[in-house]
């Protein structure tokens, strides 16, 4: 099962990401503006989500995404870390948080990151 040791390497690894206490929890930062969080528990992370693509994520996942009461007016969606299938899953899902907080210079030098493979 994926752990917050998991969240952390994988985050980490992504291009000028940084790790930062706020909240009394580690935040996960592109160039300072955060795109995911590993909440006290360490059972979930809370990653940026474009509203309309979080409803459809929670209503088709249930059991893999949820909506924290106090995140429900943001662009963000929480990711239970033992419904996720596997390390790629996880990858996937901070690596297209981190696209969405990254500024355009990061983005222009990793164009592929966080984009879905095509089949």
């Amino acid at each position: 099962m994926l752990d917050a040791q998991d969240v952390r390497r994988i985050a980490l690894s992504l291009p000028d990401t940084t790790e930062k206490i706020a909240w009394s929890m580690p935040t996960f930062r592109v160039a300072g503006k955060m795109f995911a969080t590993l909440p006290e528990d360490e059972t979930s992370i809370a990653v940026r989500c474009p509203k309309m693509e979080r409803d459809e994520l929670v209503l088709a996942e249930p059991d893999k995404f949820w909506i924290a009461d106090h995140e429900a007016s943001f662009a963000w969606v929480r990711v239970r870390l033992a419904g996720l299938e596997d390390e790629n899953e996880l990858r996937d899902i901070l690596a297209d948080s981190w696209r969405q907080a990254a500024p355009p210079r990061l983005l222009e030098a990793h164009p592929g990151l966080g984009l879905p493979v095509a089949d």
